[in-house]
């Protein structure tokens, strides 16, 4: 393998990236990808669709061009490869919303804290950085992550053959959205979901079920992952995007809660950010803990060896992880 080179324009790129951020966020904000798969690929036209300026519209479609979200020839506007799945609000596949949270004002006030964060080895916005009781920011993550994590559901499903399953007793921990379990309760018509998540966020984990159709087989669990009581005889115990936000300790407590709330035979199944050993490969999954640094007091990106330890001293016999294509997110699925 090369060694990595630091070159100017690679420097430049990278202290400059919060404005291609900021471009992206714009377009889908102003529905710039859905017009130009309408047919309005102009910049008049454009503006009039997008309800801006001529000028505003150029120079923002000019720059997407620049960074390869859109095409221009002749003076109109394309889509390149994969965008219209991807950022064309009517397209199945649709995962732009996830600028609603990714690029949202309050992260990107917590990364111009990060050297503090490293000086501190933890957030600095509060004590509690995300993990703050009902905040606020969740129910964000809950509408811009959705249609993301239905699609995710869905290989879940696949990898679970949710279709061939028996009757199913599922608890879905920090549901938000509600994707996840209702993948599964779409797919498994005798599935029964209870969903876990503070009572502001459960709100539109209850509005996609009533969306899908299930929700007569959602019910809700509000309250703190960390205190409620989960109940008990469950199949599937469905960690998802969780454990990240906690050091070992805390994974520890919670996985021994799971462990003790399923039936013997019973899963644990985790989806998570999970970097090879050594932790800068694969690109994104390596790149988290950076995220949870300036987010949380002291949540971390874990390794497959790692959360096979935690899952081990909770009690679990077996920990297999699974590869989730196209996906970047990894599944350990673990057996009580």
């Amino acid at each position: 393998m090369a060694e990595p080179q630091v070159t100017l324009p690679g420097l430049f790129a990278a202290l400059t990236g919060y404005q291609r951020t900021g471009a992206l966020k714009a377009a889908v904000d102003l529905d710039v990808f859905t017009a130009i798969g309408e047919g309005q690929d102009t910049v008049p036209a454009l503006a009039r669709r997008c309800a801006a300026a001529e000028r505003g519209i150029r120079i923002l479609c000019d720059a997407l061009a620049v960074h390869g979200f859109l095409t221009k020839h002749e003076g109109r506007y394309g889509l390149p490869s994969g965008a219209e799945a991807l950022l064309d609000r009517r397209s199945p596949t649709y995962a732009a919303s996830i600028a609603r949270f990714i690029a949202s004002p309050d992260l990107f006030l917590q990364f111009t804290t990060v050297a503090d964060a490293v000086r501190r080895g933890g957030t600095v916005i509060s004590q509690e950085g995300s993990l703050a009781p009902e905040h606020p920011m969740w129910v964000e993550f809950a509408r811009g992550m959705g249609p993301l994590a239905a699609f995710q559901g869905q290989l879940i499903a696949n990898l679970l053959e949710s279709d061939h399953a028996p009757a199913w007793k599922v608890l879905d921990i920090a549901a938000g959205h509600g994707e996840y379990g209702i993948a599964l309760a779409k797919r498994n018509p005798r599935a029964e979901i209870v969903a876990l998540d503070w009572p502001n966020v459960l709100t539109v984990a209850e509005e996609n079920a009533r969306q899908a159709g299930v929700s007569d087989r959602v019910k809700k669990l509000p309250g703190s992952a960390l205190e409620v009581d989960y109940g008990e005889g469950y199949d599937l115990v469905l960690l998802t995007n969780f454990l990240h936000h906690f050091d070992p300790a805390g994974c520890g407590r919670i996985l021994e809660k799971v462990y003790r709330a399923l039936k013997p035979g019973g899963r644990a199944v985790t989806l998570e950010f999970v970097p090879n050993e050594d932790r800068i490969s694969p690109p994104e999954p390596a790149a988290f803990s950076l995220v949870m640094l300036v987010m949380t007091p002291s949540g971390d990106a874990y390794t497959f060896a790692e959360l096979q330890r935690m899952l081990a001293a909770a009690g679990f016999t077996k920990s297999e992880l699974h590869e989730l294509p196209p996906s970047i997110h990894r599944v350990v699925i673990s057996t009580k």
